[in-house]
């Protein structure tokens, strides 16, 4: 059985990125330095950091801002466009240290893609 992938932004299926944009409209928050401990055919996990545009004043003048995360993909799911594959729903990022306001430490997202 193939590995289950992560879709980006772009529609291409990844395994064990080390980067992964969040925000595709405006790239003003992407996973970098990504680290994978595990990558199974439920949950794949990884460490590494939130990179936010703080947006202040607005975002073409924000400042990208550091944030140490976990990151666990998970709910794979069969992948309409491709049918032999199957990918990650679900991705929860836990801030180790602060969040970016007014993000809780412990958010889970659905994945579109």
């Amino acid at each position: 059985m193939d590995p289950v992938v992560v879709v980006d932004c772009f529609s291409q299926a990844q395994t064990r990125p080390q980067e992964y944009l969040l925000a595709c409209g405006d790239g003003n928050n992407r996973l970098v330095k990504l680290r994978w401990d595990t990558w199974g055919p439920k949950t794949a996990t990884a460490t590494g950091t939130d990179m936010v545009n703080d947006c202040r004043p607005y975002c073409a003048a924000g400042r990208f801002r550091a944030y140490p995360v976990t990151v666990t993909l998970s709910n794979p799911q069969a992948w309409p466009e491709h049918p032999d594959l199957r990918r990650f729903t679900t991705i929860r990022l836990l801030y180790t240290d602060t969040a970016p306001a007014p993000v809780p430490k412990d958010v889970t997202y659905k994945l579109v893609y």
